[in-house]
């Protein structure tokens, strides 16, 4: 839309704040006490809060059964179908029988149809999740544990069962992250894990996952591995092994059907003949539930908050871009809840934990459905299997299970695209997209994570100490003060420089700002020509309460003042003159800017005999000010304008009495 040219003109006197809230009649805002409000009690509280808690409560009775049950129906047998494979398949990611893959696939599926608030996100069993378990079990319970020192051979029987108590208790875990994190509406956290993270880690963990399938897919027997460096180890381990059999066999089951697969391994006899390893038996029936052994949570602790987290993020973020897509809202808080349920009650039922999968929501959301119904449907579906059908899948070679998990990381191993993207549009981005999967390859999953969220807040806090700083000058017949850089029409004003800086500015980056300041204020320095005598600056400084109250001048801790007091006030060091003496007095030579646009820094630029005005106050830093004892005799809210301009303004047209005096205005 183009817009036409319209002059308006506003006409009004100059305001400091003291005028402003005499003009405007301020008073404090009403105070209001949420924990009031979360004590009260009421019918309609109540259920509001069953509502939250309980949100197909909500859409059930309101669901269309003529518009959306086909496309339901369709869409949970669909899931289903692939549900069925990867189960199998990612249980062996996790370290475990294949069968333990079924039940992950129903109980916690089945837990989310309750509690979950996004319609279309699968869940269940997934890649990168089950990898992590594996981790887990293989480091804890490794092969070596339960050898046979008679014939050199692996007590599968015994190792399998305590995997799966371990396995089991770090969901039981994990559920009790997510939950108590739900409930405490903890789940903006995951906000903190960043974009390029969250796809740089899943991308390195597809990376050892498909590493991970090759001994299937080459049959090989090789040592179990945990720690750093362990992708290493056991990709040179495979290099030496004979593989070429079991390969044939994976090649074919990326081209046929799952039960045409199993024909053939059933028919041609590929373990007896060959010696391809099938899945082997899948006991019919659900097993009871097994109390999580509490002996394991302190060495299960840190693992199951690392799962918890990354599942968390991977669920959210999927299910946001669907609900953005679809036109609802996901309950971040409540998904927490709903997600770490599912974890929970599936730990007590021996699952491993889940999260959702993302290649399962795209086919549940393009083959109709609607809600997670067609989530209960697949979960029913393969409670026939697990009941009745699961026999069928006893002579499955695991080579097509890894040739299944390998087809379906290709999504994430697409996302190496990012580099390239990355590159172009933010390089500090691309950086945490390597270094996350430069550490997750080579520290393994857990220490990988650690690595990159501690590179990524260490970049944050570099990022604030290297702000972008900028001169401003007027735009032409406005009050609008724009980067003289940028806007080829903005002009400086005259006897004024203002100086603006991206960040807050907080103890951390005073240093580095007030040596920019320094250079731009020094003559010959672009944002304009050389001030000439006489010349006044204006720095513009964002803050927040938060930083007014950490860094008030009369504190005694260090605080920007006294930083940018050093940096600023170095070059005029003596023109500082005792007992009240002025510059001009002593002889000394003035500085040669008149106004200096800074933040709360009145008492140190007055040793140098420069006047200082705050411009443009939100009321909560003025509030915070008041609170901080900021105003005395000195400093009064007479010192706070409404804007630069009228800051600018005033300090032009009202000099000192001795017109040279400098004048620094802030802008907060």
């Amino acid at each position: 839309m183009e817009l036409q040219r319209r002059d308006y003109h506003v006409e009004r006197p100059l305001l400091n704040q003291q005028q402003l809230e005499e003009l405007g009649h301020w008073g404090p805002a009403p105070r209001t006490h949420q924990w009031r409000t979360w004590l009260q009690c009421s019918r309609a509280r109540a259920y509001a809060l069953l509502l939250r808690h309980f949100p197909i409560l909500a859409w059930l009775p309101r669901y269309p059964v003529r518009d959306w049950l086909l496309g339901d129906v369709l869409s949970g047998l669909s899931v289903a179908i692939m549900q069925l494979p990867q189960g199998l398949a990612y249980a062996l990611l996790a370290g475990l029988p294949p069968v333990f893959g079924l039940y992950s696939s129903f109980y916690p599926v089945f837990i989310y149809f309750l509690f979950g608030t996004s319609r279309h996100i699968s869940v269940g069993t997934f890649a990168i999740m089950s990898v992590m378990v594996g981790s887990v079990t293989e480091s804890l319970a490794p092969d070596e544990d339960f050898m046979d020192i008679a014939n050199s051979t692996v007590n599968e029987t015994a190792r399998d069962t305590y995997r799966v108590q371990l396995a089991s208790t770090l969901s039981v875990l994990v559920g009790l992250f997510q939950v108590g994190l739900g409930l405490v509406h903890f789940g903006f956290v995951v906000t903190y894990l960043s974009e390029p993270l969250v796809r740089s880690y899943t991308t390195a963990a597809s990376v050892q996952v498909f590493i991970s399938q090759l001994k299937y897919v080459f049959g090989l027997q090789l040592s179990s591995r945990s720690g750093p460096l362990s992708l290493i180890y056991v990709s040179e381990e495979g290099c030496r092994r004979p593989w070429y059999g079991t390969l044939v066999t994976a090649l074919v089951a990326g081209v046929v059907l799952l039960i045409g697969a199993t024909a053939i391994s059933y028919g041609v006899g590929l373990q007896q003949r060959f010696g391809v390893d099938v899945v082997g038996n899948i006991p019919a029936g659900l097993v009871p539930p097994v109390a999580p052994n509490p002996q394991l949570f302190a060495k299960l602790v840190g693992n199951a908050f690392a799962i918890a987290v990354v599942g968390f993020a991977i669920a959210i973020s999927l299910g946001k871009i669907f609900a953005l897509r679809h036109g609802y809202r996901v309950d971040s808080n409540q998904e927490l809840v709903a997600l770490g349920l599912s974890n929970l009650i599936g730990g007590i039922f021996q699952c491993f934990p889940v999260s959702c999968s993302m290649s399962r929501s795209l086919v549940q959301e393009s083959t109709g459905g609607n809600t997670q119904i067609a989530g209960a449907i697949s979960s029913l579906f393969l409670l026939l299997i697990i009941l009745k059908l699961g026999e069928l899948f006893r002579d499955l070679p695991k080579a097509v299970l890894a040739a299944a998990i390998i087809v379906n990381l290709k999504g994430m191993l697409m996302q190496f695209k990012d580099i390239p993207s990355l590159w172009k549009a933010n390089q500090m981005d691309l950086l945490i997209w390597l270094v996350t999967f430069v550490a997750t390859i080579l520290l393994n999953l857990d220490l990988g994570l650690a690595v990159a969220i501690v590179f990524s807040l260490l970049l944050t806090v570099v990022r604030t100490q290297l702000p972008r700083y900028s001169v401003l000058g007027q735009v032409t017949d406005t009050d609008i003060y724009r980067d003289l850089a940028e806007y080829a029409e903005a002009r400086e004003v005259p006897g004024v420089k203002v100086f603006r800086s991206s960040a807050t500015l907080f103890f951390a980056n005073a240093e580095f700002y007030s040596d920019a300041l320094k250079q731009r204020v020094r003559p010959g320095s672009r944002g304009g020509a050389a001030p000439s005598k006489d010349t006044s600056v204006s720095v513009n400084v964002n803050a927040s309460p938060e930083d007014i109250k950490s860094n008030d001048v009369d504190d005694s801790r260090v605080n920007p003042a006294a930083e940018l007091e050093d940096a600023v006030a170095s070059n005029q060091e003596d023109a500082k003159a005792p007992n009240g003496s002025t510059l001009k007095a002593l002889g000394l030579p003035q500085p040669d800017f008149h106004s200096l646009s800074l933040k709360n820094i009145f008492r140190d630029f007055r040793e140098i005999e420069v006047e200082v005005y705050i411009a443009a106050c939100h009321s909560p830093v003025v509030a915070q000010l008041e609170a901080g004892h900021f105003f005395d005799g000195s400093i009064t809210k007479q010192h706070l304008f409404v804007s630069v301009h009228d800051a600018v303004t005033f300090a032009l047209q009202h000099p000192r009495s001795d017109p040279s005096r400098p004048v620094l205005a802030t802008k907060l």
